[in-house]
């Protein structure tokens, strides 16, 4: 089964799958690239990349109606995140609670330095940073972070947890794309912004490198956080 999404919206496909109580994996190419495992109509896994889980899938655009999907029947393994219909309307929720707090954060990427504790260090911290030093729920820093921000207590700074990542050159993507140029594998990304390259152009290029197969530990979260940064800068 396969299809576009302007044709037959992301929630019919899924509750297709449901009702027909069908296991494999759903491919869901668009905005955000992303993958939905079913065992016998019920969603066991999902996520972006490597980065798997319920916090994962609830932070993919459900309502997305650009793209295509395709589902490949095989077989999966787990037990379901929750039962569907619970799962459906968290997922629908926790994705316009991020909406709202990425008006103000931009992405759980982005550093925030203040006198709030966890964010009180020199240089700031990231909210990904903050919510696996207190173990806390992604969300829930994302808005803690957005009602304090403001009110003043915090200030967003302009770098994000990407730009720690050190790439290795690709030959065929510096002639694509002006920053792969500059991809040397001693220099990391924030290095190439702070001598004074765009960070949008960076931004771009990652964003290039994802979408042709670059991958990295934590790949995921990067490629999610990118896309609401498109957005909401």
């Amino acid at each position: 089964m396969q299809g576009l999404l302007s044709d037959l919206p992301l929630l019919g496909v899924l509750e297709l799958i449901h009702t027909s109580r069908q296991t494999g994996v759903l491919e869901v190419e668009g905005e955000v690239p992303y993958t939905v495992a079913f065992r016998q109509g019920e969603i066991v896994a999902g996520g972006i990349l490597d980065w798997l889980g319920t916090e994962a899938l609830q932070c993919c655009p459900i309502l997305s109606s650009r793209g295509h999907f395709e589902f490949v029947p095989r077989e999966v393994a787990g037990t379901p995140l929750g039962p569907y219909e619970h799962f459906i309307t968290e997922w629908a929720r926790v994705g316009d609670e991020w909406e709202e707090a990425c008006a103000y954060i931009v992405s759980p990427s982005r550093l925030f330095t203040g006198k709030v504790p966890l964010f009180n260090e020199l240089g700031g911290r990231s909210i990904r940073a903050a919510a696996r030093m207190s173990n806390r729920p992604l969300l829930e820093v994302a808005q803690f972070v957005s009602q304090v921000v403001r009110s003043r207590e915090l200030q967003p700074l302009n770098r994000y947890a990407w730009f720690s990542l050190l790439l290795q050159p690709d030959p065929h993507l510096a002639e694509q794309h002006p920053v792969g140029a500059l991809i040397d594998g001693q220099l990391n990304l924030g290095e190439i912004v702070s001598a004074g390259h765009d960070i949008d152009e960076v931004r771009d290029y990652l964003l290039l490198a994802l979408g042709q197969g670059l991958r990295f530990q934590g790949s995921g979260w990067v490629l999610r956080d990118l896309v609401w940064e498109k957005r909401f800068t």
